[in-house]
């Protein structure tokens, strides 16, 4: 079953849960960003914690509310909604421009909607509803906020690390399969994202994967013993910057005006910045995972360094142009 909802939200919040969906790499095949896909996780992974956290604040202020001895317990119960609606959740939103999206539900999503307007609404609308949970999650952290968007895949590992068993998964950042002694979950403070620290068994060097960008994530049946000293490493490392943990090459690269433009658009595997000069942008980041990205600029990302950074895309694209009837191009 497929419903459409119109939901009505001010602008400021519409614009920071794009703002999540796009960090969040929640992306269509044309790589723009699929801000009603990440809506649907938002309210099916948030929803019984709304619920929860709503219901606890309702009954403290009922209960506060109940012992002015003047204050009837049904009175005190009809003020308390009005103080959570008028003074907590709309306060930081009054006014303001308005805007309105279409939120497209099906599955779970359309079922946690359905428990909504069967159940929650009393003298309030589903958009109105939606909106005060829209306004929950963004006062929460954003590394909280990501815990919520991919709580399966939290739960996922966290149940791997608490049962010792290997992990496997696939990173979008790199399309390869991987398997991984998971030892920790830390936040990088500057970026406020989590990442899942662990070992590769094989190599026994540590690693760092940015929790958000794992799919098919699967426990397996081997077991692994905690080795102190990879723990203590990864320990300290989580405390400094756990997402440079695998960085693979420095990588200078010059980009036109157009170039910059994409680089804000293509929010799909796009390497974090180490700095700006310019037209000169640097990334500490994997060789393969930087030519992947930037395949899609053509002239308007130029490689300067590393060389052999530079002879991967220079072949990609005189291969391309073969492939159009071109001259082929010995370099």
């Amino acid at each position: 079953m497929t419903e459409k909802y119109k939901i009505y939200l001010p602008e400021e919040i519409r614009s920071r849960l794009i703002n999540d969906a796009e960090l969040f790499e929640f992306t269509r095949s044309d790589e723009s960003v699929n801000l009603n896909g990440f809506l649907k996780e938002l309210i099916v992974n948030y929803f019984d914690q709304y619920v929860k956290e709503s219901e606890d604040l309702l009954n403290e202020i009922t209960n506060d509310l109940s012992s002015v001895k003047s204050l009837k317990p049904k009175d005190a119960s009809v003020l308390a909604e009005r103080i959570i609606k008028n003074y907590i959740r709309n306060k930081d939103v009054t006014g303001g421009k308005s805007s309105v999206i279409t939120l497209t539900v099906s599955g779970a999503s359309y079922n946690t909607i359905r428990i909504i307007e069967n159940n929650l609404l009393k003298d309030n609308s589903l958009s109105g509803y939606i909106k005060d949970m829209f306004i929950s999650y963004l006062s929460i952290p954003r590394n909280k906020r990501e815990e919520i968007i991919f709580k399966e895949t939290y739960d996922t590992i966290n149940e791997a690390i608490e049962r010792g068993r290997l992990l496997s998964f696939i990173s979008t950042s790199s399309r390869y399969k991987e398997t991984v002694e998971p030892y920790l979950i830390a936040t990088s403070k500057e970026e406020q994202f989590n990442y899942l620290l662990c070992c590769d068994p094989k190599k026994r060097n540590t690693r760092s994967f940015r929790i958000s960008r794992l799919k098919d994530l699967f426990i397996t049946s081997e077991s692994f013993t905690i080795d102190k000293d990879i723990e203590k490493e990864l320990c300290e490392k989580a405390i400094r910057s756990p997402q440079s943990v695998t960085p693979d090459v420095h990588a200078v690269i010059k980009m036109t005006e157009k170039g910059k433009r994409k680089f804000r658009l293509v929010i799909k595997n796009r390497p974090n910045i180490t700095k700006i000069d310019g037209d000169l942008y640097h990334f500490d980041w994997p060789e393969m995972q930087l030519e992947e990205y930037f395949r899609r600029f053509g002239k308007d990302a130029v490689v300067i360094n590393p060389r052999s950074l530079r002879s991967r895309l220079r072949n990609y694209y005189s291969q391309a142009y073969e492939a159009y009837g071109g001259k082929k191009v010995n370099f």
